[in-house]
């Protein structure tokens, strides 16, 4: 496991300047790409709530799916430190935002992650790994809201 400082440049790029700018809150577009060096883009917008492009990633879904695909990433290198063999991972996680005339929020993310293991594994095994896949999890120990985890897994059979 590489040490160290690591730094993630991004760029965001608005492209939702429909000829007037900001010049009110109804006459701009929300859309923008979001890119790095080397990789596809990614369109971008606000949630639909906040008169967001309903077809584009939202930053609130980004954070959901980067708390996911983190702890994913740690479990299965735990895994296989471990023997434990994964043959399938899926999650269907859900993030819970607050939005007020304060503030607005998350105040939890779900990982629901459903594994499948290799006939033989110990199942029990693999459910403590997301204990200490949490625990690792560079995303989760960088918020300050609760990331639950309630894994579900499976043993192929015999």
């Amino acid at each position: 496991m590489a040490s160290g400082e690591h730094q993630y440049r991004i760029g965001v790029e608005w492209t939702g300047n429909q000829g007037s700018g900001t010049s009110g809150y109804r006459d701009y577009g929300r859309n923008h790409e979001i890119r790095a060096d080397g990789k596809p883009t990614i369109p971008g917008s606000s949630d639909p709530a906040f008169r967001g492009d309903p077809a584009r990633w939202n930053p609130e879904d980004l954070l959901v799916a980067a708390a996911s695909a983190c702890h994913k990433l740690w479990y299965l290198h735990l895994c296989a430190e471990a023997g434990v063999v994964v043959e399938r991972y899926t999650d269907d996680a859900i993030g819970t935002m607050i939005d007020t005339a304060q503030e607005g929020r998350f105040t939890r993310i779900l990982l629901r992650p459903h594994v499948t293991i290799r006939a033989g594994g110990n199942a029990e095994l693999a459910a403590e790994l997301h204990r200490e896949a949490h625990a690792k999890c560079y995303v989760a120990n960088s918020v300050n809201f609760p990331i639950d985890c309630e894994p579900r897994i499976d043993v192929l059979p015999d």
